[in-house]
Formats: structure tokens, C-alpha cells, sequence
């Protein structure tokens, strides 16, 4: 056993991993996003809102909470974590083959055969033996170890993958909540404009009543009681399915949702730091998962160059054999035999040449996926950043596109009251201001989606 460890040692001790070792590949990454903001200044470029945490992003305390039970209870962040647990075990299942297997075995026999004849009297026999083996297959052209590379990025793949669906749970699941506190508020806004409507079309009754105002102003007057009531339950509708939604991303049956602060109290920063597109590399989930599945396709190269050397195996069995008990531990009981087998593939009908033009297709599709992903990232990137500003700007208009409209309304009620305006122009100054009103509040939710989309992009979400 001692020559055979010895042997064993020197072999590995020259043996190779044969297969190409992993490079990065050279990637084409821009200086700077493309809508990045040009006025933030070159000493802060390194910063980025991906760097920064969920919490401090997200600020309300209800969401928060959202947030953690998600991260707590979703099935997809429990499934992913799953999928490391098995990635785990394989990667403990694969390295077991660079080790020798010892096996140990104790066998006891005793036998009786009766008289036959004279010549061949009757006799009892004992025999017991206790033996250990083992059987080693050498990693000598690195066939074991390329496999276990291959597991061991196959493992860091599945755990960069948990954690891009931690970040796409967080963005979500932020997403979703700014959607329902959108239709909390245009529910508050519908019921508050029909209270103020119905009491203008209680007015208008009285002074049709007393001829002051004709049967038209009346059915005008009752249009916008409608069309102001006809938005109420289409909005309770859409805010029951909305918390159902959040419900199963909670990883919960569905019920209502908490509340917490109003959309418009959702801060929203001026500008956003984008940081650098080479951090983007190290930092989004989705990247990482692709280029450790790239590793592992280049470690199965590996793994097919050394099919073509031979395999090399060691076995070695010690033990003692007694025919009596007493004596099996004895120093005259021993046994053991040694052997070592090389086994190199001669005809394979092209099979091990097939093999690895497999393995290298596949690498070279795992490079491809990798590029894709980082130019796919890029552009989400790019998106976002273009949507936070333009979106931002758009609310801006709008907010003063709403406050004409407002005081378009007023004036045209003020002047309805003292005879200078038909109750028409009541009717389509009304209707474009709760118009406004409404979209406004769409621009509103609109630029905080595209702060999450943009925090997603920037691979946020993930820290803990």
C-alpha cells in the first residue's frame, strides 16, 4: 500500500490539466453610459445607484417591509436557492472523483461436510478475512479537476442567478406598489371630483328650477357627474387585481395591501449616478451567471482533450485470512495485492473527436450569450437613463399643463356664475382638468417606474 501511495503520488506530481485555462474575453465597454447626465461631475463618476441599497432607495417604510417579506416568502427567491443547494451537491458529487474510494470488508464462513468415505472423512471449516481496498483513478491529464472547475463555476452561476432574482423581487415588487399607490390616488381624485360635481349639478337643478339656467346646462352638468362616476369602479377593480398581483409576489394568498406613503412623497432624485459601464460587469447578476457558465463550457473542453489519453488506475487490497479465529490478526495472516491498469481508447468511430468539437461549440455559444448579455445590459442601461430624464420632464410639463387647466376652470365657473360663459365651456374646462389631473398622476408614477427600471439596470438590489 505504501509503494502504491508513493507511485500514485509521483504521477500526479507530473500529471497536467490539459484543455485551455479561462480568460476573460476582451469586451468593448463604452467610457459612458449613453444618456448618462452630462453635469454630473468626473470626480463622482464611479458612483452608481446600482451600488446603493434597496432600503436606501426605496424609503418607504411600508415598502420596505413589502420588500423583506418578499425576499422572505416568494417562491421564485425559494426556488433559486434551491437550485444552489443542488448546484452544491453536485459540485461535492463531481470533486469525489479526484479521491481514491476505500472500501472495508470483514466475511466469515464455516462449513461442515459429512463423510463420503474413508478416504474423505467428514471436517468442519472456519475461515475469516478482514481486508481494505481501494481503487484510485488518476487525475493524471486533469480530466476530475476540469470537471470540478466546471461544477464550481456551474455552482457560482446558480448563486449569481439567486441573486438576479433577488434584484428583479425587489424592482418588482417597488413596481408594483408605486402602480397601486398610482390607483389609490386616482380613486381619491374620481370620488373628491364627483362630491364637487354632484354639488354643482344640485346647483344647477336649483337654478334651472328658478330659470336661471335651461334643461341643457342640467344634462351637461350631469355628464360629468357620470363621467366622473363611471371611473370609480373601474378603479376599484383595477386596485383589487393590483394587490392580488402584489399578494402572489409576496409569496402570499391574496389580501389587501398596507399602505404607506403617498405616491407623490415617493422621493425621486433630481439626477442619478450612473457610474461606470466597466463596474456593470462585476456588479449585475445576470453578467456574472453568464460568464461563470462560460467558465464551466471552457473547463468541459478540458474535460474532452483528456478522453483521448489513457486512464490510469490503482487498486490495492490488505488484509489478514485465518482458518481459525484466534489467529486472524496474526502477522502470518496478512495478505495484499497491488495493481495499477492503463487504458487508452484506440478506435471510438469519431466519438471523442465529436466530443470535443461539442464542448468547444458549446463554449463558443456560452461566449456568444456572454457578449450578448453584456451589450443587452448596456442598452437597459441606456434606456433607463433616457426614460428617468425624459420622464421627469414630461412630468414637469404636465404639472403645468394641470395647473392652467385648473385655472382655466375656475375662470370658466366664474365667469358661468355671472353670465359670460355657457355652462359648455364649464362642461369641457372640467372635463380637460380632471384629465390632467389623472395624467398627471400617470407622469408621477411614470418617473418613479423608470427609477426602479433604472436601479434594476444598474444590477441593484441584490445586496443585503
Amino acid at each position: 500500500m505504501r509503494r502504491l501511495a508513493l507511485l500514485a503520488i509521483g504521477l500526479l506530481l507530473v500529471g497536467c490539466a490539459v484543455g485551455p485555462n479561462y480568460k476573460r474575453p476582451t469586451i468593448d465597454t463604452p467610457a459612458a453610459y449613453r444618456g448618462a447626465p452630462s453635469s454630473q461631475p468626473s470626480a463622482a463618476s464611479a458612483e452608481s445607484l446600482g451600488n446603493e441599497k434597496w432600503w436606501d432607495v426605496f424609503q418607504d417604510p411600508v415598502l420596505q417591509q413589502l420588500i423583506r417579506t418578499a425576499l422572505q416568502q416568494n417562491y421564485d427567491v425559494q426556488i433559486a436557492a434551491t437550485r444552489v443547494l443542488q448546484a452544491q451537491a453536485q459540485l461535492g458529487i463531481t470533486r469525489a472523483n479526484q479521491f481514491p474510494m476505500v472500501g472495508a470488508g470483514a466475511e466469515g464462513l464455516s462449513e461442515r461436510n459429512p463423510k463420503i468415505s474413508s478416504a474423505f472423512p467428514s471436517y468442519v471449516a472456519n475461515v475469516a478475512q478482514v481486508d481494505l481496498s481501494v481503487i484510485w483513478n488518476l487525475d493524471f491529464w486533469g480530466k476530475y479537476r476540469r470537471q470540478t472547475e466546471a461544477a464550481r463555476a456551474s455552482l457560482l452561476a446558480t448563486e449569481w442567478g439567486r441573486r438576479a432574482v433577488l434584484t428583479s423581487v425587489v424592482s418588482s415588487v417597488a413596481a408594483a406598489y408605486f402602480q397601486l399607490r398610482e390607483l389609490d390616488s386616482a380613486l381619491d381624485l374620481s370620488k373628491s371630483t364627483l362630491a364637487s360635481r354632484q354639488d354643482s349639478l344640485r346647483l344647477t337643478n336649483v337654478l334651472a328650477k328658478n330659470g336661471s339656467a335651461s334643461l341643457l346646462d342640467v344634462r351637461q352638468s350631469e355628464q360629468l357627474v357620470y363621467t366622473a362616476a363611471e371611473t370609480i369602479p373601474d378603479l376599484e377593480r383595477q386596485i383589487a387585481q393590483q394587490e392580488d398581483s402584489l399578494s402572489i409576489l409576496l409569496g402570499e394568498n391574496p389580501t389587501s395591501i398596507p399602505r404607506g406613503r403617498r405616491l407623490i412623497e415617493q422621493l425621486t432624485p433630481p439626477t442619478v449616478p450612473a457610474g461606470l459601464p466597466s463596474e456593470l460587469l462585476e456588479r449585475r447578476p445576470d453578467i456574472r451567471e453568464a460568464e461563470e457558465d462560460l467558465i464551466a463550457a471552457n473547463a468541459q473542453i478540458g474535460v474532452a482533450k483528456a478522453a483521448y489519453f489513457p486512464s490510469i488506475t490503482l487498486t490495492g487490497t490488505a488484509g489478514t485470512e485465518s482458518y481459525d479465529l484466534a489467529k486472524l490478526f496474526n502477522a502470518s495472516s496478512g495478505l495484499w495485492n497491488t495493481g495499477a491498469s492503463l487504458t487508452q481508447p484506440v478506435f471510438e468511430a469519431g466519438g471523442l473527436r465529436s466530443g470535443l468539437r461539442l464542448a468547444q461549440a458549446q463554449e463558443q455559444q456560452m461566449l456568444l450569450a456572454y457578449k450578448q448579455t453584456i451589450i443587452g445590459a448596456f442598452q437597459q442601461v441606456s434606456d433607463a437613463l433616457v426614460a428617468y430624464q425624459k420622464n421627469r420632464e414630461f412630468r414637469e410639463q404636465q404639472q403645468l399643463l394641470t395647473s392652467a387647466t385648473q385655472d382655466s376652470d375656475r375662470l370658466s365657473n366664474l365667469l358661468y356664475q355671472h353670465g359670460g360663459a355657457s355652462y359648455l365651456q364649464v362642461l369641457t374646462s372640467e372635463t380637460n382638468y380632471f384629465a390632467a389631473e389623472l395624467s398627471l398622476q400617470q407622469a408621477q408614477l411614470n418617473e418613479r417606474l423608470a427609477l426602479v427600471q433604472l436601479y434594476n439596470a444598474l444590477g441593484g438590489g441584490w445586496q443585503q
